[in-house]
């Protein structure tokens, strides 16, 4: 009868000190602890559409819901388009500028970059070897993130020479080439040069001008199926 009772008592030993260890879990079942799966943050949802570049995409000289990435915004947002829009021009930016910047704009939750780009390059008669240099920077340092990029063209006036114009324009070919970029060919297409669609300056696009950008910006997207 002693030996029942001690065998009985080592029993009920042995199950208190293993209360604790089942209460918490077992350490090699795989399963994390309870207090791990309270405390783990979910990733940020990638749902923003980021437009880079200077007063063209900022705006300057229009109130800034007139812009194109503000319009493009509105629009979506009626269409249901899964997508965020953040307008991150600077006005005066070069593509050193943007390069300089880019680790600032690129939040976790930027999933695709909308890039347009080297207008003052060109306009200040910048070395275009160094530009085309930042832009694929800028596209590479994007691409590593697992950020998609879409190109956007430009071209500058014939006065600056033609082989400087056709280099200039040449360069967005050649970085799109060269990364498997979809590539808008010129961002101010039916708008440059046109009295109607531009401020007194002749060269910043007016409230008219931006939404002709937003529907050519809307279709050309639409079209290579980006908005999705």
């Amino acid at each position: 009868m002693k030996n029942i009772r001690r065998r009985s008592l080592r029993l009920s030993l042995t199950a208190l000190c293993l209360l604790p260890a089942l209460a918490c879990g077992n350490p090699d079942s795989g399963a994390p602890p309870a207090e791990a799966l309270k405390n783990e943050t979910p990733a940020p949802r990638r749902d923003v559409f980021l437009f880079l570049g200077d007063s063209l995409t900022a705006g300057y000289g229009v109130a800034q819901d007139e812009a194109y990435p503000a319009l493009l915004e509105r629009k979506w947002k009626k269409n249901k388009i899964p997508f965020h829009v953040k307008n991150a021009g600077v006005s005066g930016s070069t593509s050193k500028g943007v390069l300089e910047n880019l680790d600032w704009n690129l939040t976790e939750n930027v999933h695709t970059v909308f890039l347009a780009v080297g207008a003052n390059d060109g306009l200040r008669g910048q070395d275009l070897a160094k530009t085309e240099e930042n832009i694929d920077g800028i596209v590479k340092i994007c691409r590593s993130r697992g950020i998609r990029v879409v190109l956007a063209g430009m071209k500058i006036p014939p006065n600056y020479g033609a082989a400087y114009a056709e280099n200039f324009s040449g360069m967005f070919r050649r970085v799109a080439r060269n990364n498997g970029l979809k590539l808008m060919p010129f961002l101010l297409e039916d708008v440059a040069a046109r009295p109607d669609l531009n401020i007194s300056d002749g060269i910043h696009p007016n409230a008219l001008g931006h939404a002709k950008m937003a529907e050519n910006v809307h279709r050309f997207l639409s079209q290579e199926g980006l908005l999705r």
